[in-house]
């Protein structure tokens, strides 16, 4: 008998039960009075000082992997490090953090990431995040989630048009990706949208990771993939472009948790460098948290990479960097045997789970019962609440790009018309979520939404699938021919672009260009394409052609999407979406992908993003059009020009004076800023929400090649009725706005001219050292 009961407390702690949320340190347990590490009036650090006291070594190898096993005799449960929540709590994975197998069926899913991104409003994002880790306590207190630990956000570069996980970042810019990383972070882990919130005893609602980290955007082109490519990044891209997202992550942000990538950055894995991960993330940036592998990150470093000689160099480079825990279980088989042969030492194991301890404890899980403490009111009629699915509409809607409108064709008239709906797009509800994606609270297709507007709406799919190896032209010309308007819904789905597929050229799949254009000319009337894609497509043929009237861009969408598109369509709304990436013409696919350099060359390199991409675009960067139209003019500047107050500048090869960012200091740097109003009119008929971009650039501009064509300073939204003025305020700082990585990778702001720049509009502003 009690053996039995053992057995029972063991699966009990092991396991959990789905009706209470797994936890430690339960007050009807008596033993754990006699544990520091449940005193809640000790520190995070000291009480997991204590727990990791308090376990053998193999108890101590156990919890450095993701699916960490319960300890019994301390009353700890089993913990699951890998959830995710991209744009919604999601079951993805093979041992999935997240179940929705009980009383909460589904969550909130959100657009994909670059739609949400194109939106340019930070608030919008910080809302949607706050959300996502509401509901992922809710799943957690109704037992259905083994950890709270998310991996999300995705806030690298979206560097290459090509790249299949482009669509789960922020996009192409810096600014914006580290905007978007702040706001979600925040949101995610229950700070205040500008972080000054002080969490009720340093209590984190869920835990958000940033990744990949860092210079990850290559998954699987032409043979070569993430497992072992080898990013050769150039100091200058580095400082300015590639790790400016993740300094703001921690920094502003304060991330509880970094994914360190597969690739190598100039020959050293990313897990195992410890430059990276101690000196940089937690020695300058001050991170406190936790530092995962991305998932068997750790056994290619052997098995693939060849970088280390053995196993046990493999599971020592990671652990004297700084990693913490393992995604998968290589650190479970060989850390025992590294132990043994004095490549790694108990003190290295300790303080990898002193860092995994105290997240779990400041996530509450050491607090006694969850639903009883901070976040514990949370209950499952919180996911998928009416409010929270009116945010995902609210989403999809201020995201949505109008990329073409001459005819002013959209939105289309409510009246009763015949209307045809073609493509393969425009009736499958799954390809609005794009990946990533749990089950969301309801499914509505394109289709759907545009019968509540129009509801004898003929269809026909057009191509067999995406992919479009076979396409019925001939019947869906017939369909447009009968029909007063006609809507063709194309685009890319997870077949095309996803997590270790990239694509291979820009142009759509199979047959759709050739139904596109075949339907257009038959139709009567101009047509409307709508395009549903993560990343980039080349369109010019269809921007091209009068019988193309207009084009939108609609990302995926997700569960909402359906019926935001509709309502654009159909002018319940007016888009203002802008895009957060260049999209590039096809021959941009003569680039290698394995090229990191951002900037452009005399070789013929053309550059990459809009700062420094010398080419031809099909539609550039912030690009976004309207139903009504938007004016800007620049009211004030309270300085026109910034001092930089360096006694000792230095010259350039331009001949040009500058000053180096560290060396002014942050007096300095606070000193050296000026704010601008710029004045926002909507000239046309129709209120909207508009995002205004502010850009800046050098008199030289980009003509070397080092400098950047422009840089984005920031971006705000207004909302203004149709013949209303709006005010905006932008604060421009040298240090943060006007600066540049030299060939070393230090920043550094010259002397000269600047212009400030917002749509046509133009305001100079000179910078004196």
């Amino acid at each position: 008998m009690a053996k039995m009961i053992l057995l029972l407390l063991i699966l009990f702690f092991l396991h959990g039960v789905d009706s209470s949320p797994p936890h430690a340190c339960d007050a009807s347990n008596p033993t754990t009075k006699l544990f520091q590490f449940c005193r809640t009036d000790l520190s995070v650090n000291r009480r997991a000082r204590d727990i990791v006291s308090r376990l053998t070594v193999d108890e101590k190898i156990s919890q450095l992997v993701n699916s960490a096993p319960g300890i019994p005799h301390l009353g700890v449960p089993a913990y699951q490090w890998w959830s995710e929540a991209l744009h919604g709590v999601a079951d993805v994975g093979p041992t999935p953090g997240i179940r929705f197998n009980g009383t909460v069926k589904a969550a909130t899913s959100f657009p994909q990431v670059i739609l949400t991104a194109a939106s340019f409003d930070s608030y919008l994002w910080f809302r949607i995040a706050q959300v996502i880790g509401k509901e992922a306590r809710g799943v957690y207190n109704a037992g259905q989630a083994k950890g709270m630990t998310f991996w999300a956000p995705n806030i690298n570069i979206f560097r290459d048009p090509r790249w299949g996980r482009g669509q789960e970042t922020p996009g192409e810019d810096p600014t914006v990706t580290g905007a978007y990383a702040v706001a979600y972070v925040r949101g995610l882990q229950g700070d205040s949208f500008d972080g000054k919130k002080t969490l009720s005893g340093g209590h984190l609602q869920a835990s958000a990771c940033c990744k990949h980290f860092t210079a990850y955007d290559l998954d699987r082109w032409k043979g070569i993939t993430r497992y072992v490519f080898n990013a050769q990044v150039s100091l200058a891209d580095m400082a300015e472009t590639y790790q400016p997202p993740f300094k703001k992550c921690i920094e502003e942000g304060r991330a509880s948790g970094i994914m360190c990538a597969y690739n190598r950055v100039n020959g050293i894995p990313s897990c195992a460098d410890p430059n990276l991960l101690t000196r940089t993330a937690r020695g300058l940036w001050h991170f406190n948290g936790y530092i995962t592998s991305d998932c068997d990150a750790v056994s290619i470093i052997y098995d693939d990479q060849g970088y280390a000689k053995t196993p046990e160099d493999a599971v020592a480079d990671v652990l004297k960097a700084g990693m913490d825990v393992n995604c998968g279980s290589y650190l479970q088989n060989h850390t025992k045997s590294a132990l043994q042969q004095k490549k790694v030492s108990e003190a290295d194991i300790n303080r990898a789970l002193i860092n995994l301890f105290s997240v779990r404890i400041r996530l509450g899980l050491f607090n006694g019962d969850p639903t009883k403490l901070t976040y514990g009111n949370i209950s499952p009629n919180d996911v998928c609440s009416p409010s929270h699915q009116a945010l995902a509409l609210e989403a999809a809607r201020n995201g949505i790009v109008l990329l073409k409108n001459p005819l002013k064709l959209l939105p289309l008239s409510k009246r009763s018309v015949s209307l045809a709906v073609i493509g393969p797009n425009a009736h499958v509800a799954k390809t609005l979520l794009g990946n990533y994606a749990g089950p969301p609270c309801k499914n509505v297709t394109p289709l759907d939404a545009i019968r509540g507007y129009v509801k004898n709406a003929v269809y026909h799919k057009g191509c067999d699938s995406v992919a479009c190896s076979n396409a019925a032209v001939e019947q869906a010309v017939a369909i447009a021919r009968s029909a007063e308007r006609v809507v063709l819904i194309m685009g890319l789905d997870q077949t095309q672009e996803k997590e270790d597929m990239d694509r291979v050229d820009l142009s759509l799949p199979g047959k759709q260009r050739e139904l596109i254009t075949s339907v257009a000319k038959a139709a009567k009337k101009p047509v409307v394409l709508v395009l549903i894609c993560g990343g980039p497509v080349d369109v010019s043929f269809a921007k091209d052609n009068e019988k193309i009237g207009s084009i939108v861009w609609a990302g995926y969408p997700g569960e909402a999407g359906g019926v935001a598109l509709a309502e654009i369509l159909f002018g319940d709304h007016n888009p203002g979406g802008r895009l957060p990436v260049t999209w590039y013409p096809q021959n941009f696919v003569d680039v290698k992908m394995t090229d990191m350099r951002m900037r452009s060359s005399s070789s013929g390199y053309p550059g990459r993003t809009y700062r420094f991409y010398k080419g031809p675009k099909v539609f550039e960067f912030g690009y976004g059009l309207s139903y009504t139209t938007y004016s800007y003019s620049f009211k004030s500047l309270t300085q026109n020009t910034l001092y930089l107050n360096q006694s000792k500048p230095q010259t350039n090869s331009d001949s040009l004076r500058y000053a180096l960012v560290s060396e002014m200091g942050r007096e300095s740097c606070n000193t050296a800023k000026t704010k601008v109003s710029v004045v926002v009119e909507n000239q046309g008929e129709m209120a909207g929400k508009h995002p205004v971009l502010m850009f800046a650039r050098h008199e030289k501009g980009g003509e070397d090649g080092t400098r950047a064509e422009k840089q984005l300073v920031g971006f705000q939204s207004v909302v203004l009725s149709k013949g209303e003025k709006g005010e905006v305020e932008f604060e421009v700082g040298v240090c943060e706005h006007l600066s540049r990585a030299n060939e070393i990778g230090v920043m550094v702001v010259e002397e000269g001219k600047y212009f400030l720049t917002v749509g046509d509009s133009e305001l100079p502003l000179t910078v004196n050292v």
